[in-house]
Formats: structure tokens, sequence, C-alpha cells
């Protein structure tokens, strides 16, 4: 019996159809603030890292592909809409959205793209106070909140 690939990196979207690994740790991470990728995400801004497009392994599905401009075209889930990845259609490399991988927190954004779209009040959000979830819902309501997404492996 052979053993696993290991993968520096695996990912996927929200319910589980579309997963991916990457045979090379991302890098170059960063956020864009520019009005497309606000869109995409429904957000302030798209975050991504990438790795050169033989890097990256459908182990499960496919994404949908979106032609977002002439340069770029965008992946995303086909069943639950989940952001998968930003590639520019010359480029030899791929992004996935950070927000889709297993372990977002080992990924640190190293620059800010689009600023010239950034919007004002994500000056401030990081000064906005807080509260975690159980201590603003009641256990029944919590309960009712157990996520139905795909969990972060496989």
């Amino acid at each position: 019996m052979t053993e696993p690939q290991h993968y520096p990196a695996t990912g996927g979207c929200q319910c589980g159809a579309v997963r991916y690994a990457l045979r090379s740790a991302p890098t170059g991470a960063g956020i864009c603030h520019c009005r497309m990728c606000q869109k995409a995400f429904g957000n302030y801004f798209g975050a991504f890292a990438g790795v050169p497009m033989a890097d990256l392994v459908w182990t499960r599905g496919e994404p949908g592909m979106f032609r977002s401009s002439e340069a770029a075209e965008r992946g995303f889930c086909r069943d639950c809409g989940t952001p998968l990845t930003f590639r520019y259609r010359e480029s030899g490399r791929i992004s996935v959205s950070i927000g889709s991988l297993d372990a977002p927190e080992g990924i640190r954004p190293e620059i800010q793209y689009g600023i010239e779209s950034r919007l004002p009040a994500f000056e401030n959000l990081h000064a906005l106070p807080g509260e975690r979830t159980e201590d603003a819902v009641t256990p029944e309501d919590l309960i009712r909140m157990t996520s139905r997404q795909h969990p972060d492996h496989d």
C-alpha cells in the first residue's frame, strides 16, 4: 500500500464539492481592495496567496470559472459560491483565496493591492468593539448555529 501524498497546504469550498491541494507552500500573500475583488468576495477585500499553476491539484470536483476582465479569471464553487482562485490569464501562477485554505492562520498578507478602492470603513475595523459568538446567543441558539460546512480537511 502506498503512503498518501503530503501537501504543504490543502483547502476547498464551504460545501466540500471542490477540494484542492498545493504541491508548494503559497507565497506572495496579499489583500486586494479593487472593486472586482470586493464584488467577488462580497466584502471589503479579497485575500490571496499563490503558487505556480502546476502546483495546484484539484482533488475533488473542479471550480466554475468567471472571466472578470480581459486579463483575469476567478474560480469558485458552483454549488456554494465560495471564491477559490484568482489568476492573470497570461501568468504561470494561480492564487487561492486565503479563507479557502484549511489552515488560513498560517498565511500572513504581505501587501495590499488596489488601495485606490479601499473603502473608508476598512481603516477603522481593528478598533471596533468585539464579542465572541457564545457571549451573544443562548446555548440553544448555538446548537442551531452549528456549521454544516465541510470540515477543514478531507
